[in-house]
């Protein structure tokens, strides 16, 4: 056994990794190379003769995204995925084509064809058997993972009865949203991410409350609440979260009554095509759901579908409510891709309210170099969108306590809980920093395990 890795090996973006199992192989995602790391081409470059199939841990175009570019250079076997994750691929991968890439509407009909044909759903916790062209037989478990819906890390025992685990992206412990990743009972080898393998912790606790105040703070101005996000996963944590603040507001008797009249009439717009679809499919899939979530849809709440919630679906509304929210200045929050502010329905928010002073901006997520998120975050109160180049006079925050990576806490917690193993753990997924320094703190907790800095190797 050998694991050999295509992508995400010195970076976070382009997972991609191939389980060698004698003359056969297994692929663990194909993702795209994105921000600093994108590629001149996404033709794949690596030999997919012996690869038997596909193990898909998320949604993520970071870990799907050259899928299309697979069944192009030859991929004929099979793709398996957890059940959430083979509704949203199609989703993804279509607006991804579309938009990204510019392919036309029957080139992408052509590419999630074949995605259609190939894909294998195979519920959470259930064993499915791969049959290798040798005859020899090898297993394979998804597990929740707590990233978005649907994803998961993997279980894959080998002929030989090793099990080699690849964990994709891993959640944080707690949110309100998804269940908790479990740590499985016995790995030999782990494939681990590192994003935030040296950040300590994330504030989740505080999320909702900040996410509040920030909120009331802007409304006493007046004027649009931008809020851009990415259209899995954050999208879906934040209308869970303003949907609460709405219904605890509503019954609190020492809530002021000024307050409670505002946040009750407060439209909050989800404009995003993609996010409308993505959500649909976390309402959908409502039984992967924390604990949390599903005691509030018991009470009759609903936490992804609330009535102040309005969804903006044709291009030509879309514009039409940027022009109002422009001239009018009445108060709305509005939430829409992308969340770096690199393209999408956000970036014609930003071009027709950031001039005026009484709109805010909040950001929920990393905004990486170079992207017009970053310039907002900096400070930088002259910047060009489009060729506009215009004043910023609105409000900009930062919001944390959403990401949808485990900070280092949970993911040295994830391995600590490995009751049997590992003997060798390889850490992926991240910066050099970030890979050294859970390195550092997996060698503590499992001393008895070789642990491998893959950006080092």
């Amino acid at each position: 056994m050998n694991i050999v890795h295509h992508g995400a090996k010195t970076g976070v973006t382009g997972s991609c990794h191939e389980l060698v199992i004698g003359d056969n192989s297994l692929l663990i995602d194909c993702g795209l190379f994105q921000g600093k790391e994108a590629r001149e081409t996404l033709d794949i470059e690596f030999n997919i003769n012996n690869i038997a199939a596909l193990l898909l841990t998320h949604s993520h175009i970071d870990h799907i995204g050259r899928l299309p570019w697979l069944l192009a250079a030859g991929f004929a076997g099979p793709i398996y995925a957890t059940e959430a994750t083979a509704a949203l691929v199609p989703l993804m991968l279509e607006d991804g084509l579309k938009i990204q890439l510019g392919l036309n509407k029957k080139q992408c009909q052509k590419a999630l064809a074949l995605i259609h044909q190939r894909i294998r759903p195979v519920p959470y916790d259930c064993w499915a058997q791969i049959v290798l062209p040798t005859g020899e037989l090898v297993k394979i478990r998804f597990r929740p993972a707590g990233h978005i819906l649907g994803s998961a890390y993997i279980e894959i025992k080998l002929p030989t009865n090793e099990i080699v685990v690849f964990s994709g992206d891993l959640g944080p412990k707690n949110t309100p949203l998804l269940t908790d990743p479990v740590a499985p009972t016995a790995a030999h080898t782990l494939v681990i991410e590192s994003t935030y393998g040296d950040k300590p912790h994330h504030q989740l606790e505080q999320r909702q409350r900040v996410l509040k105040q920030i909120i009331e703070r802007s409304l006493q101005d007046g004027g649009a609440i931008v809020i851009p996000a990415f259209s899995v996963g954050r999208t879906q944590e934040l209308l869970f979260d303003l949907e609460n603040i709405i219904a605890e507001v509503d019954v609190d008797p020492n809530e002021d009554q000024t307050i409670k009249r505002v946040w009750k009439s407060l439209p909050i717009i989800l404009d995003s095509p993609l996010a409308q679809k993505v959500t649909e499919q976390y309402r959908y899939f409502h039984e992967l759901w924390a604990k949390e979530a599903k005691q509030r849809r018991y009470m009759g709440r609903h936490p992804l579908a609330f009535d102040q919630c309005i969804t903006i679906d044709s291009h030509t509304d879309h514009l039409e409510l940027v022009n109002r929210l422009q001239h009018s200045g009445e108060p709305a929050i509005i939430v829409a891709a992308s969340g770096m502010c690199s393209g999408g329905r956000v970036v014609n928010y930003l071009k027709a309210l950031l001039a005026d002073k009484r709109t805010d901006v909040i950001f929920a997520g990393y905004q990486a170099q170079g992207t017009t998120g970053r310039a907002l975050v900096d400070g930088e109160k002259v910047i060009k969108i489009d060729d506009k180049v215009i004043d910023v006079a609105a409000q900009i925050h930062q919001l944390s306590g959403y990401s949808a990576h485990a900070a280092q806490e949970d993911l040295v917690s994830f391995v600590a809980d490995i009751e049997q193993g590992p003997q060798v753990i390889k850490v992926v997924h991240g910066d050099l920093e970030a890979q050294t320094a859970l390195a550092t703190e997996l060698r503590r907790v499992k001393p008895e395990a070789t642990v491998i800095i893959a950006a080092s190797e």
